[in-house]
Order: structure tokens, then sequence, then C-alpha cells
């Protein structure tokens, strides 16, 4: 019996598929920490003989090469890929056999990427598919966004993303589940509203996917019209995949001291606290910036930290940093400056620490009813699209730190559509010498507070979460 394993990367929104027949195990598009796909393989009781990378990734460094190295497997990326090791070309309508049960079928599926492959998993003792990896061609009930590699391929890649789709559809059964590798949260996925269902076959994908119940010119248009902002590591990670990452070194990072964080925060480096928001609020270190650890952390610091600048992490504990580094190896940031424990209220030295209210939607809306007070949305165009506080300024949060001057010098009220982002960029506003105030609260119940709102937004939103838009 084919048992295949999911191992679930929230952080990224992506998803690696272990398959096993009992004798061998293959690997689908595997993340840069390795050490959890081979633990899966050895509960198992068995060796990873083939790794499988459905393209070459926008959105993280894969762990193919280095899997493949540590397990002596077979790296089948698509021959058509120009990287720069050896690999096993492999090319739409190849199979491989693996292990005494399993058959892989390459299945060219260009849209997210120009040499995209899905690949049928077939049982050889009934001819069967058991599953199709598609990567980020079909997802559920979405599709891999297809704009990464430039805007002058978008509507060429969105109508062969279309095309993939149903071909898909046409030649595999309705019953055969499909094991997407993005569309959990990853910004890979063109419509995340749609995405992140747990389980799916072709025939559900059949009933509700745009791909497969719009025609070519409509879902070209949709597709296309619903993209938004992505995060600016993503430049970075196609160039380290096709030039082949080794497993990253997670020995400890050099101990700062509080004097060397004041000297760091002077000399402009990044100084990043990854304790609760709130706990920040109430106290941090003047310049340091915001970004609580979890789901979203390694998300939005590598979309705003410039690229390669030294980089201080400061947690409540090891583990809490051992973890953001697992995260931050993953999208290729993989040295730190230094990093520093401290716990609630117990922090290194003795430097005056800085801080800044934090209020709800309520707050916010008296606040706004007794004076003139500038409110600062830093939520992405769709998300504003669907609802916002009338009059207020908006600057996406990555586009932020470059658009400061366009702010004026009074108080500011920051929010988001949960809170997280709002603490980011209250972190980076009073770094810059912003009277800030940050609203954690949730979006939805603005309206509900007396606060004048555009649109209709609801509460926070399934495809939000999914897309780590706290």
């Amino acid at each position: 019996m084919i048992e295949i394993v999911a191992i679930d990367t929230p952080s990224l929104g992506d998803r690696t598929y272990l398959a096993t027949d009992g004798a061998s195990a293959l690997v689908v598009d595997p993340q840069r920490d390795i050490d959890r796909v081979l633990a899966a393989a050895a509960a198992r009781g068995v060796p990873v003989t083939h790794v499988f990378e459905t393209h070459i990734h926008n959105d993280y460094v894969s762990g193919g090469l280095a899997l493949a190295r540590r397990s002596g497997a077979a790296y089948h990326v698509n021959a058509a890929d120009q990287v720069a090791f050896d690999r096993a070309g492999i090319s739409d309508g190849d199979t491989v056999a693996v292990g005494e049960q399993m058959r892989v079928r390459a299945i060219a599926t260009p849209g997210h990427t120009f040499t995209h492959l899905a690949y049928a998993l077939e049982d050889v003792t009934t001819g069967q598919p058991v599953a199709v990896f598609t990567g980020g061609s079909l997802l559920h009930g979405s599709a891999g966004r297809p704009d990464l590699l430039g805007p002058e391929h978008t509507l060429r890649l969105a109508a062969a993303q279309y095309a993939s789709a149903r071909r898909l559809a046409l030649t595999l059964p309705d019953r055969t589940p499909i094991c997407p590798t993005h569309g959990f949260g990853s910004f890979c996925a063109a419509s995340p509203a749609l995405a992140g269902t747990a389980a799916s076959t072709i025939g559900d994908e059949k009933r509700s996917n745009p791909a497969l119940i719009l025609s070519c010119d409509s879902y070209v248009i949709r597709l296309v019209a619903g993209l938004d902002a992505y995060p600016a590591y993503y430049a970075h990670m196609a160039a380290a995949n096709a030039a082949g990452l080794d497993a990253p070194d997670q020995a400890p990072p050099a101990r700062a001291s509080a004097a060397d964080l004041g000297r760091r925060i002077a000399a402009g480096e990044w100084v990043v606290d990854l304790r609760h928001r709130r706990a920040f609020a109430a106290g941090h270190l003047p310049g340091s910036f915001s970004f609580e650890y979890g789901d979203s952390f390694a998300t939005y610091l590598g979309w705003l930290i410039p690229w390669g600048a030294p980089l201080t992490l400061v947690g409540e504990a090891e583990g809490q940093i051992a973890a953001a580094r697992r995260d931050l190896a993953r999208i290729g940031v993989d040295r730190l400056a230094g990093a520093a424990v401290a716990g609630r209220g117990d922090w290194p030295g003795s430097r005056p620490l800085a801080a800044y209210p934090v209020i709800g939607y309520r707050e916010l809306a008296a606040a706004r009813r007794d004076q003139d007070v500038t409110v600062v949305d830093v939520r992405r165009r769709t998300e504003r699209e669907a609802g916002h506080i009338t009059g207020s300024v908006h600057i996406p949060l990555h586009e932020l730190p470059g658009r400061l001057p366009e702010l004026p010098h009074g108080p500011l009220w920051v929010h988001c559509q949960g809170g997280y982002r709002a603490s980011i960029a209250a972190s980076l506003l009073q770094a810059s010498g912003y009277a800030v105030t940050a609203v954690d609260d949730d979006f939805g119940r603005a309206a509900d507070t007396g606060l004048a709102v555009t649109g209709q937004p609801g509460p926070a939103s399934a495809a939000a979460a999914r897309q780590r838009a706290s």
C-alpha cells in the first residue's frame, strides 16, 4: 500500500510530500530543513531514493539537492532548467520507477513557471494514479500565480496555467487526489481567497476551480486583476535554487551583549525583537523592530529587511531564536550578526526602553471624534479595496520604508487586518522618529465602533489568515 505524508511549513504556506510503498520513499519539493523529511522516512524504515522538484522555486530555498546528496537519492529536475549542479533531468512524459510499487509520470504544466512539471504517482500493481503532485499549477481552488518571472510574461503564463489545469483534469481520473506545494498561505498562490482546502481531488476542482469552470479569456482577466504584491525576497530564491545550496548551518549565533545591541542599532543594523507585539510595545530597545515570532515572521522580515543586511535577533528564550533561525534559513538568510535573550521584563543592560500605546478600533473611533487623527492603513491593495477606514492614508507595509516622507510629522495611528503588520509598521515609524499608536484589533470590528468604513469589511477573512495577513 502506498502512503503519502504531507510535511507542512506554515511559515511559508507550503507542503512537502513523502510517498512510500514500504520499500522506498520519494520526496517532492522538500524545504531546506531536510531533517524533517529524513525523520519521516526513518520513522517508516524506508530510504529516500528519489527527490523530485516541480519547478525552480521562487518562495523558498529548496532542500532537494542537500537531501539527494545526504540520502544518495536521484535528484529529478526538469531537463530544460539551467542549473549549476548534476541532476537527473526529467521531461514531459518521462516515467520513473520507485521502489517495488510506485511509478512517477512527469506532466508538463507551464504557468507558474515555463518549465513547471506535475508528477502523477501511479500504483504499478493497478496501473492507476494514486495522487498527482501539482506544485504550483493546479492548487486547491486556485492556481499558482503567473507573474513571478516578470510582467512581460504574465499574460502568456496565465493562459498557460489555464491550459495546464485543463490538461490535468482531462488526463487524470476524477478520484485522483491533488497534492499541491503552494496554496496553504504561500504568496505563490494566485487566488488565496479560494485556496487553503485541506484536501481535494480532480473531480472536486472540476466543480469549483476557476481554471476549470471559466473560459480562458475570463480566467486570465480574473487572475491578473486579482494579483497583488509578493515578498521582495522572492527575487533571490530562483537564483539560489538554480545554483544549488546545501543544508544550512544551524550552529548557535554569537551572543550579543547590551553594548553590542546598542552599537548595532546606532550603526543602522537591524535588531529584531521576536517577542509578542504587545510586550514589545510596552518596552523595547529604542531603534529595534518588532517582528513577533510566528507563522508570519519570516515572510515579513524577508520582505522588509535589505537583502544581506546584518541581522541580530532578540528573543524570550534560546528556543525561540533557534526556531526563528530555522524559518529564516528556508528563505536563504543563513547568518546572523548575533542574538540575545531577554525574558519578559528582563532586558540586557540598563539602557532606557522605548514604548508606544496599543489600542483597539473602539479607542480609535473615540480619538477620531475628539481630534484630527491621521490613520495609516498598511494592508495590501486587495485588502483595502474590500473595505477601509474613510480618510485613512494607504501605504502597504512593504512600501512603508520608502514612503515615509509622504507621512505628516504629527501623531500616527497605524492599523492592518489583525494587528501583526501594524506592530511592524509602528516599530519602523517610531525608529524613524514618528509618534505612533498601534491598533491591535480585528478590522472586521471597525465599522461596529462608529468608524466610517468604505466598503463591506467582514471578520478577518480566511484568505487573510491563509496568506498571513494578520
